[in-house]
């Protein structure tokens, strides 16, 4: 299995999130109530080492969520939901997210929960499973995550997830904000 060190995962979400993070001369808090928002988003999810073919696959999916500002910064929850198009069937889960806004567009977040994954047998190991062997399963969420807004109520963002520091999921993706 790959294995994703927290030194790794940390020196990539620093790479995502620079461009963000500099791009704004000083922090603002313009917002004062919930920002509910919906999304769509695409990327990649690799699974680790597979001894057997495919290790991964790309995902495509919706996102909900809402943020509310807390003095200087920004909790929040989010649910996800994708389907995949190599040996990830789907996936879905659920974040609970801490950020900071950077200058009246962007924002950087960091965000854990749990997230759930129903591997297809067939393409990753190229036999069929048993009508009751149970291939989803699941593991805590950490990752990192930025955005910035393009529009009044529109935002491009991206993420750097991993499942347990055993796999490494990168999206991006546009928020629209209610």
């Amino acid at each position: 299995m790959k294995t994703l060190t927290p030194i790794r995962f940390a020196t990539f979400a620093a790479f995502v999130a620079a461009p963000f993070a500099l791009s704004a001369p000083a922090m603002a808090q313009e917002t004062t109530g919930p920002e509910v928002y919906v999304g769509a988003q695409g990327g990649y999810h690799d699974l680790g080492d597979n001894p057997f073919g495919k290790d991964g696959s790309p995902i495509y999916g919706l996102f909900a969520g809402v943020d509310v500002p807390v003095g200087p910064l920004v909790a929040g929850v989010e649910g996800n939901f994708h389907l995949g198009s190599g040996i990830i069937d789907r996936e879905y889960g659920a974040t609970g997210k801490i950020g900071v806004r950077v200058g009246d567009r962007g924002q950087i977040f960091a965000r854990g929960g749990y997230q759930w994954v129903d591997v297809n047998v067939r393409k990753a190991v190229g036999i069929n499973a048993p009508d009751s062997f149970d291939d989803t399963s699941g593991d805590y969420l950490v990752g990192v995550g930025a955005q910035y807004k393009i529009g009044t109520n529109t935002a491009l963002r991206v993420t750097a997830d991993t499942l347990g520091f055993d796999t490494t999921r990168v999206t991006g993706g546009l928020a629209f904000n209610f």
